[in-house]
């Protein structure tokens, strides 16, 4: 079964009829995209929000946030094993799949080998939508057990700017510095918001500790 040919209001409309069987469903999937915006936008508001729409109870809520985290799944081990990693551009797109359906600032570590074959890609820390504290000694220490030679570092900003604070500037010198320590070369620090994501190392932010025209291919 496909849903190419589906409407927003009926891929929501064929959803919550698992959640809320033998009822109709198109008033509560028109209401869902008119308080929310998008099919997206209903996937991502907040499960109290989605409460307050008349029709949806606790599990229409809960089938409907889980869509995004079974997308996110699915990408994850997709990729699991056979990703190899050539620019920093291939580095965001991949990167940026870690944060579908993320609501609060989380960080997440990629680490490489010296073929750029990813032995690793996963959340080290989730914090609040402000601020999120990164456990530089787990980065290490990782790094450490997947005898990684590259590492890149990606956070979410929620608030919709890909552009980083100074909070972000000074946390990157601070895990450069600590994963030299052990080798392990920090290449490239990338912020990801909605669809979009900002290589600092692309950008030319931090020069002094990223090269803007690194190839990996090349190395």
């Amino acid at each position: 079964m496909g849903l190419d040919s589906f409407s927003p209001h009926a891929v929501l409309e064929l959803l919550l009829f698992y959640a809320i069987p033998l009822k109709d469903t198109n008033c509560t999937a028109h209401e869902l995209l008119n308080r929310f915006g998008s099919l997206s936008g209903v996937f991502d508001a907040p499960f109290e929000e989605l409460m307050r729409v008349p029709g949806i109870g606790r599990s229409a809520a809960t089938l409907i946030k889980l869509v995004p985290q079974l997308c996110r799944r699915y990408q994850e081990d997709l990729d699991r094993g056979r990703t190899v990693i050539y620019n920093y551009d291939e580095a965001g797109r991949q990167l940026a799949k870690r944060f579908i359906g993320r609501q609060d600032e989380t960080v997440v570590l990629m680490l490489l080998d010296s073929r750029t074959r990813m032995l690793y890609c996963d959340v080290v820390n989730e914090g609040s939508a402000t601020a999120a504290n990164i456990y530089i000694k787990k980065i290490v220490r990782l790094a450490v057990r997947y005898d990684a030679v590259y590492a890149i570092l990606a956070h979410n900003h929620p608030s919709g700017n890909c552009l980083p604070s100074k909070q972000d500037l000074d946390t990157t010198r601070w895990i450069y510095e600590a994963l030299g320590t052990v080798e392990v070369r920090l290449i490239d620090h990338i912020i990801v918001s909605g669809n979009d994501f900002l290589s600092m190392a692309k950008s030319r932010i931090l020069p002094e500790l990223f090269n803007p025209e690194l190839d990996l291919e090349q190395e």
